[in-house]
């Protein structure tokens, strides 16, 4: 496994070399909430399409 580091500098050699401070910066967040996002579904935290649509209902009131 690589360290958090090594991840990053990865992701950053991916990205054009013009791109720009704000572009990478969103490469970076959305790698780490697809990461968590993994992690969470590996232990378990996860909740159907179903409950999920139900809970988004109860915001448009």
């Amino acid at each position: 496994m690589s360290t958090a580091k090594e991840q990053i500098t990865e992701l950053i050699k991916k990205q054009p070399d013009d791109s720009s401070y704000d572009e990478i910066i969103r490469v970076l967040a959305f790698d780490l909430m697809v990461q968590r996002g993994l992690k969470d579904s590996d232990e378990g935290r996860t909740i159907s399409n179903e409950e999920m649509h139900r809970r988004i209902k109860t915001w448009q009131k």
